[in-house]
């Protein structure tokens, strides 16, 4: 239980500015995509070391993840497809593949671990693997800050003063598969993004700065894996879902009192009359 409380907390702190970057990015169903696409890459991973090893299924999540985002990115500038049409088709087909690779030699329990997660299953190996992943992605944007906002908002700006803007594009990409890789043994492939897009949604509605709305979503995914897990081990919950949907609540709770919320639009404050 100690070893999924930090590995909650560490997942959240990694994933939240990932998601705030997505979401303004306008790539919050690109994420989703994503994190099926690693699934055939965990279940060969999953086959290999004959069981759930969160080291051999990340490396073969992160190969499958990138190999698709690579592909998608060679078809939208190859045909007339559009980038998300081609993601779509890519995810659909690996979310089929890897749920087919398990079930042949897996049971429905190891199928269940993997697209739901098992965060109570984290040992020391994969306690340092997500943490290290988490550092990672926080020295990484800290590096990269600006061109990454820059790429983020104008592309064509930094193209045009030699930015290198398909690099950093690519290297986002990488940190969004990283972070779905960590997110894989506590939240599984169909959940893993809710860590990421929930708490951007959260921090959407609260900051108007770009540093404020990656502090207030690193501390909403935190704490929604610190809570959420306590609830479910309190009330014998599910811990995966149990997590994203106190991501969930605090979305709603946003979405009333938040300074754009609902509560604000219904009630103004009156002006000073001059």
């Amino acid at each position: 239980m100690r070893r999924a409380l930090v590995a909650s907390m560490a997942l959240g702190l990694g994933s939240g500015p990932i998601g705030v970057l997505l979401m303004l990015r306008r790539m919050s169903l690109v994420g989703d995509a994503m994190s099926h696409a690693v699934l055939p890459g965990a279940a060969i991973g999953f086959l290999i070391a004959g069981g759930l090893s969160l080291p051999a299924m990340g490396l073969g999540g992160l190969v499958a993840g990138l190999s698709v985002a690579l592909l998608s990115g060679l078809v939208s500038r190859t045909t007339v497809l559009k980038e998300d049409a081609s993601f779509a088709s890519f995810y659909l087909t690996s979310l089929a593949l890897g749920v087919l690779i398990v079930s042949l030699r897996g049971s429905n329990i190891d199928l269940l671990h993997v697209l739901f997660g098992t965060i109570l299953a984290i040992d020391s190996q994969a306690l340092f693997l997500v943490g290290g992943i988490a550092s990672f992605t926080l020295a990484t944007l800290a590096l990269v800050y600006r061109p990454l906002v820059a790429e983020c908002f104008d592309p064509g700006f930094l193209r045009a003063v030699g930015g290198r803007g398909s690099a950093y594009h690519f290297l986002f990409l990488f940190l969004v598969v990283l972070n779905l890789v960590a997110g894989f043994q506590a939240l599984g492939t169909l959940m893993a993004v809710g860590m990421m897009m929930l708490p951007a949604a959260v921090a959407g509605l609260w900051a108007r700065s770009l540093a404020g709305m990656a502090a207030i979503a690193a501390a909403a995914a935190a704490f929604s894996g610190f809570a959420g897990l306590i609830v479910s081990f309190h009330f014998g919950f599910a811990s995966g879902p149990t997590i994203i949907l106190t991501a969930s609540l605090l979305y709603a709770v946003s979405l009333l009192l938040s300074p754009s919320g609902a509560l604000r639009r219904l009630f103004p404050r009156p002006h000073l009359a001059g």
